[in-house]
């Protein structure tokens, strides 16, 4: 099979789908590796390093997108990728369609067979190629919002730790998952006083063993989240439904009891956000401010830092790469079942029941 990376095109969007270290490991398979020229070099690889692990370097992305049967990338494709797209073509990458009818329209009438890393789900109900990139995206979600809390950049003025004899900002986190696992261990050691919510409560005592009384937890009724929001400095959406849109647990009603540049960090925006004022930013003009809150919601949060995210992210999907390259996508998702949840469109049809029912379409079952 000919495996193709692209250079991503979303604005600021500096991560590639794959490393030379995955290059090695398919070619080692059997397969070749084509490589659009400079693709690496803002996660720090350059085309010599692609070439030297054996892959070929195309001036263009267009020769890629022509000549590959797979191509691997990071981001979905944007407007002007779709007419690259084509029947039979394999697809691998972050999709999140359930935000994104005219990317599922297009994905639907090229027929490409399209592999998301998002839905990718393991019989726990772990999402093995979306965990890396939420747990930098939590992570970060500390780091910024504690940033926009300064201020310079808009915020109410509050240090994250505060200093002995005057308070610590009060986080709160929504949802307790990958994303708002590793917000709480930043926050935490940030000398935040942290909150976190969520419906599960065997996930609530865990936390609570491990932190004791370092935090609050509770369970995430609107009740909890309306109370927790209204008293919070910085807020963290963490929340996920896999496949589907984001809920909007965060209301704007609740903003007019808190403090003035507070900030919501809306990790959920790739799903469509979680605040009713969701939209979508980037890097550039990462924030925008309603009722006095600013909201921070960049929709490729780890692009911030490539070259961490880049490896991380091929540490996750290499594995699944390779079953679709040495079997075939039928014969591959017959193996492994949660590979099989990863696909979203097969032959021109929806097999996502979260997409499935944000634009009611047909859903069969693979």
């Amino acid at each position: 099979m000919i495996i193709g990376t692209v250079k991503e095109i979303k604005n600021l969007e500096f991560r590639v789908g794959l490393t030379p270290s995955s290059v090695k490991e398919y070619i080692a398979h059997g397969h070749q590796v084509i490589i659009e020229q400079n693709a690496g070099v803002g996660s720090g690889f350059e085309d010599a390093h692609y070439v030297a692990a054996g892959a070929k370097i195309y001036p263009t992305a267009q020769e890629v997108w022509k000549l590959a049967d797979m191509i691997v990338k990071v981001k979905e494709p944007l407007e002007a990728e779709f007419g690259y797209l084509k029947e039979g073509l394999l697809l691998y990458t972050y999709l999140h369609l359930a935000a994104n009818e005219d990317l599922t329209r297009a994905l639907l009438k090229s027929k490409t067979q399209s592999i998301a890393y998002e839905t990718i789900e393991l019989e726990d109900g772990s999402l093995p190629c979306l965990k890396p990139m939420s747990e930098v995206a939590g992570r970060l979600s500390a780091i910024e919002g504690a940033k926009y809390l300064e201020k310079p950049f808009g915020g109410s003025g509050i240090l994250i730790s505060g200093v002995p004899g005057v308070t610590k900002a009060n986080a709160v986190i929504v949802g307790a998952g990958v994303v708002g696992e590793n917000a709480l261990k930043m926050l935490v050691g940030m000398g935040a006083n942290v909150t976190i919510l969520d419906i599960n409560l065997r996930k609530l005592t865990l936390l609570d063993d491990i932190y004791g009384n370092q935090i609050q937890t509770l369970y995430s009724s609107s009740d909890n989240i309306e109370k927790a929001i209204k008293s919070a400095d910085l807020v963290v959406s963490a929340v996920l439904l896999p496949g589907a849109k984001a809920p909007k647990l965060i209301k704007r009603a609740y903003y007019k009891d808190m403090r003035p540049g507070s900030v919501i960090v809306d990790v959920a925006i790739d799903q469509g956000g979680s605040t009713e004022v969701a939209k979508a930013t980037y890097h550039d003009h990462p924030t925008y401010v309603v009722d006095g809150i600013i909201h921070y919601s960049v929709a490729n949060m780890p692009g911030a830092v490539p070259r961490t995210s880049t490896i991380a992210l091929n540490n996750a999907t290499l594995k699944y790469g390779l079953m679709i390259a040495d079997y075939g996508l039928d014969i591959a998702i017959n193996r492994n079942k949660a590979l099989k949840k990863g696909v979203n469109i097969y032959h021109g049809q929806c097999t996502c029941e979260g997409v499935c029912e944000a634009f009611n379409l047909a859903h069969i079952s693979l």
